[in-house]
């Protein structure tokens, strides 16, 4: 068993703006009954927040199906703060992340002789990501062309984003394609979707 989630993680919102703009949003779902601005500890698994908001009377708006009436959603947390979201259970690395600038494909964890990150390997992407959360500021060279490329322009692949401002729906059916639409118009960024389970 274990608890899945869905995940939209901002990827363009600076750490100044990430607090602001949550507060906008949480705003806007509690106005469309989406959420209500009641929080609770229960079913809640999101690092580093511990509480989520309720859903609201309307929760089935933003969801793709809302048909089985014994369905109850849980939580929405709002993770606010520079960090590295993971879809997978207990993953802390990228499987490959590829240059933006040449377009090399640095393989981190080589399926299936490893199933674990190199640690040599994922390094210098780890202590990139690190300066970034803590100063808004990262780079990495590339192994392949030598360039030092910003943290934040690498491509982690599916599953692995940075961003300053994620939202995670525990229990919730799928959202649907409308409301996704709708959450990132509103965020005025580019964003993911993740998915995974705790």
């Amino acid at each position: 068993m274990g608890d899945f989630f869905e995940r939209v993680v901002d990827l363009e919102v600076t750490g100044e703006e990430a607090g602001p703009l949550a507060a906008r949003m949480v705003d806007w779902m509690v106005a469309e009954g989406v959420i209500t601005r009641e929080t609770t500890g229960d079913a809640v698994y999101s690092l580093p927040v511990d509480v989520g908001h309720v859903p609201g009377p309307g929760w089935a708006r933003a969801v793709a199906d809302a048909s089985d009436p014994s369905w109850i959603p849980g939580p929405v947390a709002v993770l606010v703060g520079r960090d590295q979201h993971v879809g997978g259970q207990g993953e802390y690395a990228a499987d490959a992340v590829t240059c933006p600038r040449c377009s090399a494909r640095t393989v981190v964890i080589d399926h299936p002789e490893r199933f674990t990150a190199d640690d040599e390997v994922w390094q210098p992407f780890n202590d990139g990501i690190q300066a970034w959360k803590e100063t808004g500021r990262g780079e990495v060279p590339c192994p392949a062309c030598g360039v030092h490329v910003p943290v934040t322009e690498w491509d982690f692949g599916l599953g692995f984003d940075l961003g300053a401002l994620a939202f995670d729906f525990w229990g919730w059916p799928p959202l649907s394609l409308r409301f996704l639409a709708e959450f990132r118009a509103r965020l005025g960024h580019r964003t993911e979707e993740q998915y995974g389970k705790f």
